[in-house]
């Protein structure tokens, strides 16, 4: 304890430079925008890095798992186009949904949390795939999330496991919808809020996204309602509905791009031009 202090007291004006400076490089990284972008993707492309290192043994590890997902996948594909009136002109890569194009990216988590109350997730596709943010992000079951932030190699998403999220879902069987939130309790449920009154609803019902944003296209699959109750007004619902991708166990995803979605915003920004 003793040379820990006569250390201190040989360095304290080093020690105090050091302060000084930690101090100034917050600070100007907090007040000016562009530093703060140049930190965060620098942060992005160190931590990506060591967690892509650490995600290469897990994989291995969970190989067989990884290989019956991707099976069980390709096989829903194959019904998918099996099923296509125009198959040949359809692939998963690029889609076409109520006239709107959509690209998908295929993508690897490397860094998953779920236990938090603001939960993230990494990515190994960044701005060198031509990801962006507000890109949507699903599994082979279901939603993800929406791409929050890009370095060159990597992607932040926002989980639907987080509680500053908000996408629009519905009911399969009607086009009543509301908001899909998380409640920062079980990362197997969520929930789906301000559905009206008059919504035909039972348990089990299946909700998918609703397409009304230019982030997710309709019929996504969110989950089942496990159980529902009107809000304190008697106006609206609100369902607890049970994912049907396990957030806890994500590896392989698929990151979407709205090909029109600068068409979109410039005619919502601009409405009589």
């Amino acid at each position: 304890m003793q040379q820990i202090i006569n250390f201190i007291i040989r360095n304290k004006s080093f020690l105090f430079y050091l302060l000084l400076f930690s101090i100034a490089f917050v600070f100007t990284i907090q007040s000016h925008s562009y530093h703060k972008s140049k930190f965060i993707n620098s942060a992005n492309s160190l931590s990506g890095g060591i967690y892509s290192s650490v995600n290469n043994v897990n994989e291995y590890i969970h190989l067989r798992a990884q290989n019956e997902l991707l099976q069980e996948e390709n096989n829903q594909l194959r019904s998918v186009l099996f099923n296509q009136k125009d198959s040949l002109q359809t692939t998963f890569t690029d889609s076409t949904y109520s006239g709107i194009s959509y690209k998908f990216s295929p993508a690897i988590v490397i860094k998953n949390s779920y236990s938090l109350s603001n939960n993230m997730l990494l990515l190994n596709k960044g701005k060198r795939d031509s990801i962006q943010q507000d890109f949507g992000v699903i599994s082979s079951k279901g939603i993800v999330g929406i791409v929050d932030n890009t370095s060159k190699k990597y992607a932040t998403v926002i989980s639907i496991l987080n509680t500053t999220s908000r996408i629009s879902a519905q009911l399969k069987k009607s086009n009543h919808f509301g908001s899909l939130i998380w409640n920062g309790k079980s990362p197997h449920i969520v929930q789906l809020t301000e559905i009206q009154k008059i919504a035909p609803i039972q348990k089990g019902d299946t909700i998918i996204t609703s397409g009304r944003s230019a982030i997710f296209p309709k019929n996504i699959p969110v989950g089942t309602v496990e159980s529902y109750h009107l809000d304190a007004s008697e106006n609206y619902y609100t369902m607890q509905v049970r994912l049907f991708t396990d957030m806890t166990s994500l590896e392989h995803v698929y990151i979407i791009e709205n090909k029109d979605v600068e068409e979109i915003n410039a005619l919502l920004n601009n409405p009589h031009e």
